[in-house]
Order: C-alpha cells, then structure tokens, then sequence
C-alpha cells in the first residue's frame, strides 16, 4: 500500500509563526472552533533581540497538535494564511538551494546526502491515516526542512518527510514566503495544502527546529522595537472549519 502523503501543516503552522516565535516560558496558543482544536508551542532564541537594523539571527522551535473534540478522525488541512510582526525577517540568499524534484520519491537518508547542504532545519511529526472500513493508524516520520531559495521576491522552502510504516510514501511540501506592508504585519506565508492519502490522511502532531547555525549563514532574523512580536494565522479544513489565532510574544529590546 503506497500513498503520498503531505504533511503540509507542518509548514503552514512552523513557517506560518517562523519570523514572529514564541516563547517558550509562556502558555501553549490554543485554537478551537467547531469539533477542531488547535494547539501551538514553542521558542526562540535569544529573546534579548537588538532595537535596530535588520536585527539578530534568531533559532525558532514550534510544535502542535490537531485534535477533534470527539474523537474522530482529524479533518485535512486545505490552505493556511499566515502575517508575522514586520520586526522579524527571513534571508536566505546566499545560501546553498535545492528542488522539490531532487526529494521526491527519496527516503530521509537520501534527501539529506542530495541536499546536503540546502537543510536549514529539522523535526518530526505523525499522520493518522483512516482508510474507509480500517482502523485509523499513525505514520511516523522525520521532516527535514531545505532552502527553496527566492524568485520573483518570494522565498520558498521545502519540508521533506519519509513515512516508513505501515505506508511507504516519500514527501514533499512547499511554503511561499514574501514581504507584505500591513500595519503590524510585514511577511505573509501561504500553504496551499494537497490531498493526504486521497483525502483520508491529516497531519496531528508536529515539532520543528529552523536553524542555519550561528556558525553558518543565519538566514533567520528579529529585532525587538517595544517589548514584542506578533502573528495571526488562518487555517481552513476540509470541512469548512476556519481557525484563526493572533500570538503575541514577549522579547528583551538591547542597544
């Protein structure tokens, strides 16, 4: 049994916090609507962030969970909008690039050999799959997150997972990043979700590490103008269910 799975949530809510973070010290963003709940965590550091310039090169960690009030069966995720505080920044020119042709159909192994090094990231997440008359089962895997590089001042970055068992599939997920003017918000990620599993598959549980290295090229960045950064993001299920969450998170002004 092959099918390609797309654990697309992971971009849209990992890239969709990625410039804004939060902090790990403070409470989980809880999203409910509907049967849906949708929970958020995570960091950045350093938090003590430079009041001016293009600002400091930051790490960003986010995980989540989707769960249904009842029980049932997760809904798949169709699209998700995300702005973040204009104070935060992503930069990747310059760095090493890769193509979604050179990871699809490839085991994590063989994507990080190919795509060495174009990574600028790491995580995993699970999948419940639910085949119609079968028991729903989770797919496992590790995601691994590559620079897409820019074109047409859009950056693109690509997530790579491989699930091993009970489905065999290789996957590839794609996130659209560019600069928007906004009143808070200066940078708009959108996933433009695919079919999971022809529809029976969503994405329940994720982490997700974005880090060139202090020791590379750092590729993300913030400054902290007044005490915080900002983000909204809007994710619509297949079912028609809309959840929109606005996080606002604390950081330390320096210099």
């Amino acid at each position: 049994m092959r099918k390609r799975l797309i654990t697309t949530l992971v971009l849209g809510a990992g890239l969709a916090l990625l410039v804004a973070g939060i902090a790990t010290a403070e409470k989980p963003t809880i999203v409910q609507g509907g049967n849906l709940k949708l929970t958020l965590n995570g960091g950045f550091t350093p938090k003590a962030l430079p009041k001016k310039g293009k600002g400091a090169p930051i790490t960003l960690n986010v995980s989540g969970k989707i769960q249904t009030l009842d029980g049932t069966h997760i809904p798949a995720v169709k699209e998700i909008v995300v702005e973040t505080d204009k104070n935060g920044s992503i930069d990747v020119k310059g760095l090493p690039t890769c193509t979604s042709g050179k990871l699809q159909a490839q085991d994590t192994a063989h994507a990080e050999a190919i795509c060495k090094n174009a990574i600028i990231g790491s995580g995993k997440t699970n999948v419940e799959v639910a085949f119609p008359e079968q028991a729903p089962f989770i797919a496992k895997s590790k995601l691994v997150a590559f620079n897409g590089g820019v074109s047409g001042g859009k950056t693109t970055i690509y997530i790579h997972a491989y699930l091993s068992s009970p489905v065999s599939a290789a996957v590839v997920t794609t996130v659209k990043i560019s600069k928007i003017h906004n009143g808070r918000y200066g940078t708009k990620s959108v996933a433009t979700i695919p079919k999971i599993a022809g529809g029976y598959g969503s994405a329940k549980e994720f982490s997700l590490t974005l880090d060139r290295g202090f020791k590379n090229t750092p590729f993300l960045f913030a400054k902290c103008t007044d005490g915080h950064l900002n983000a909204k993001a809007t994710s619509v299920f297949s079912d028609g269910t809309k959840l929109t969450g606005s996080f606002v998170r604390s950081c330390t002004p320096k210099g």
